[in-house]
């Protein structure tokens, strides 16, 4: 049996997500208690490691449930 491996890219959707709340990084980082650098880093895919805490609180600071509008997906053939 041949097994089938796919690289699943996880990007962070920060920066939609501020630019459809008029809100800054800073101001992400103060509601939700995450270091502005680590924001930034998530927003612009330099993390290796993505904590679901770090999930979380983006989520609770936003007022979000739905983790498909923070999180995509891409799936690399």
């Amino acid at each position: 049996m041949v097994e089938d491996r796919h690289e699943v890219k996880v990007e962070i959707l920060i920066n939609e997500l501020l630019a459809e709340r008029k809100m800054s990084l800073r101001e992400l980082a103060r509601l939700s208690g995450i270091e502005p650098s680590n924001l930034s880093n998530l927003a612009n895919g330099k993390r290796k490691r993505i904590y679901l805490e770090h999930i979380e609180r983006i989520a609770d600071a936003l007022e979000i449930d739905d983790i498909e509008k923070i999180i995509r997906l891409e799936r690399r053939f």
